[in-house]
């Protein structure tokens, strides 16, 4: 494999910092530390938050041709590009994740979905004539009514362990293509890939304080980014709970706030498409181990066939290589820590208390001792009210219930404090499609996936508030400003 990325300080405004700590970051496939990196002193945190706000107002990034700005941002992932293989390996040694997934899914996916938001953003209008009534124009002597967008300032991005890399590129190019200044943050359980934007920024000529890169051991950081009265947005992937805590921060300077939370979506199965369950099931542990907050890991079908959906899904976890994520062979991986493994085993008992089954898996997996490894788990539930239908276990495991009819299976998908996503299975696709449109959720895919810079994501209710990708990922970098301009008589 490959060296890792080998950078091990911070930078800021311009500047590395070597930092008075290190963070020792934990290989969760076998315990081992991966390296240490240098902890941002909270000082130079400010300093960042500062410079950002000083960038801004000075108009160093901002005020150049949305042209110019792509030229430099096409330098900046081309500059990413280049540390192709380091950045892989660091991937996989601190996320534990299998080589596939981090070579495809966050490193390629994300390159395309960057610099694509390039493309998308240079397409759009940024200043658009206002539709103003007649009447309205002579009495008030309107010559022009104009909304324009503009950047909203500084930004903090925060990101989570699970997508470091690919939840950076959804931020930082609409982010800083709209022409905003940067704090970027990522998870201290995996901070080092983060690193090499960095590197970019410096490679590409960035000017000093539009994107700085800072790593902490706990939470002052992340505080200081969400409080700071120089911050103007918010830009957080993370657990519905954390997402609650910035809301409370930020609400004292009323900060715009960009959030994609938890998840516990479900997947729908028509009676016609119960024979695609096990790729649906699949999709749900492998590669991600279940840590991903789009998972549909509530799986519907018709009643009469949840015993054969059962065994097609035990059958096909059985089936999956549970391994180092350096084995090509490898289809999942470890969660990312003790605690991580600790709250999966906790859920899986508790889906027992109140009912549940094990149907497969709900252990460790046998000749792995070290490592934060589970079995794919398959529980069989009796009804939704159950808390492994309910919460959301950010691991290996699929839920199966049953549904009476088409209006059950609604119900049922519905009965959730979360509308991340959703997906549904139908050989009829009206039908499906009838059932997707019914679906309190950010995004639902009937029969397809789309992962596209022009597709948005985004959830309902306590899944988040805006945006990711598309114009809308655009958008919520901007603030809009109606221009009205009338004749002097």
């Amino acid at each position: 494999m490959a060296d890792l990325i080998a950078e091990r300080r911070t930078y800021v405004a311009g500047r590395w910092v070597e930092g008075d700590e290190t963070l020792a970051v934990e290989n969760p496939a076998d315990e081992t530390i991966a390296a240490e990196v240098g902890v941002t002193p909270l000082v130079e945190i400010n300093r960042a938050v500062v410079e950002a706000r000083r960038s801004f107002d000075a108009g160093v990034w901002a005020d150049l041709p949305a042209i110019e700005r792509a030229r430099i941002l096409r330098v900046f992932f081309d500059h990413v590009e280049t540390t192709h293989e380091q950045l892989v390996a660091t991937m996989i040694a601190e996320a534990g994740q299998p080589t596939v997934f981090a070579e495809y899914a966050q490193f390629t996916a994300g390159l395309a979905v960057a610099r694509a938001t390039i493309d998308l953003y240079l397409s759009l209008a940024h200043e658009e004539h206002n539709p103003v009534p007649v009447d309205d124009l002579i009495r008030g002597r309107v010559a022009l009514s104009l909304r324009r967008y503009e950047p909203v300032g500084v930004v903090s991005a925060i990101t989570p362990y699970n997508g470091a890399i690919i939840m950076a590129f959804q931020k930082l190019a609409p982010a800083l293509m709209a022409g905003n200044s940067v704090i970027l943050r990522p998870s201290p359980l995996t901070p080092i890939s983060s690193l090499v934007f960095g590197a970019a920024a410096e490679a590409a000529g960035l000017p000093a304080g539009v994107l700085s890169v800072v790593v902490e051991a706990g939470a002052a950081g992340a505080a200081l980014m969400t409080t700071h009265p120089a911050v103007d947005l918010v830009s957080f992937t993370g657990s519905t709970g954390v997402g609650r805590q910035i809301l409370a921060q930020a609400a004292p300077t009323v900060k715009r706030v960009a959030l994609e939370l938890g998840g516990k979506s479900a997947q729908i199965y028509l009676p016609d498409a119960v024979s695609r369950v096990a790729g649906g099931a699949a999709a749900v542990v492998a590669m991600t181990s279940g840590q991903a907050c789009v998972a549909a890991t509530r799986m519907l079908v018709p009643q009469e066939s949840k015993d054969e959906v059962i065994d097609a899904v035990t059958r096909t976890y059985a089936a999956l290589k549970v391994g180092a994520p350096t084995d090509p062979a490898t289809t999942m991986g470890p969660l990312i820590s003790a605690a991580a493994r600790e709250r999966v085993e906790r859920f899986i008992a508790v889906a027992e208390q109140h009912g549940g089954k094990v149907a497969a898996g709900g252990g460790r997996p046998f000749g792995l001792e070290r490592g934060y490894y589970v079995e794919p788990t398959v529980l069989d539930l009796p009804d939704n009210a159950n808390p492994a239908a309910q919460q959301e276990i950010f691991g290996p495991v699929i839920a199966i219930l049953g549904y009476r009819d088409l209006d059950d299976a609604v119900r049922i998908a519905n009965d959730s404090e979360y509308g991340l996503s959703g997906q549904v299975y139908g050989a009829d696709v009206a039908a499906a499609t009838a059932v997707a449109r019914r679906l309190r959720t950010g995004a639902v895919s009937v029969n397809a996936s789309l992962f596209s810079a022009y597709a948005p994501s985004g959830g309902y209710k306590q899944s988040g508030l805006g945006r990711e990708r598309g114009v809308e990922g655009i958008r919520a970098f901007q603030e809009v400003k109606h221009l009205l301009i009338g004749e002097l008589r």
